[in-house]
């Protein structure tokens, strides 16, 4: 099973940026899709944005334009790139492999946005 590791959470203040990373285990990263999900206290879990293998990419509409999924297939990383923060933001992001019925997650990492 593919072991993903979040970093880069924080607090940041509104209309600030962070950026998340996680690390991929495995050798088969480069055909998987990647997603970055969060959840909210008392929300359901939500996908933030994902890409695929071949570059595909979708966003919530919630962060087009202020967010920027990446990856480096040959470091085992993907990223989210987050500016122009606002406090909705708030939440624990998650990254997510998904390679056919194959699907693992990250422990998560903690976003605050205050205003």
């Amino acid at each position: 099973q593919v072991q993903l590791v979040e970093s880069g959470g924080g607090l940041a203040q509104a209309g600030g940026s962070l950026r998340l990373s996680c690390a991929a285990s495995g050798s088969i990263f480069s055909i998987a899709a990647m997603g970055w999900y969060r959840q909210a206290p008392g929300k359901q879990r939500e996908l933030v944005a994902a890409i695929t293998s071949g570059g595909s990419i979708n966003y919530a509409d919630s962060v087009k334009g202020r967010f920027t999924i990446s990856r480096d297939n040959a470091k085992n990383l993907v990223y989210l790139q987050m500016n122009s923060l606002k406090p909705e933001d708030t939440a624990v992001y998650y990254c997510n492999y998904r390679w056919g019925v194959a699907v693992s997650w990250g422990q998560g990492t903690q976003v605050t946005v205050s205003s």
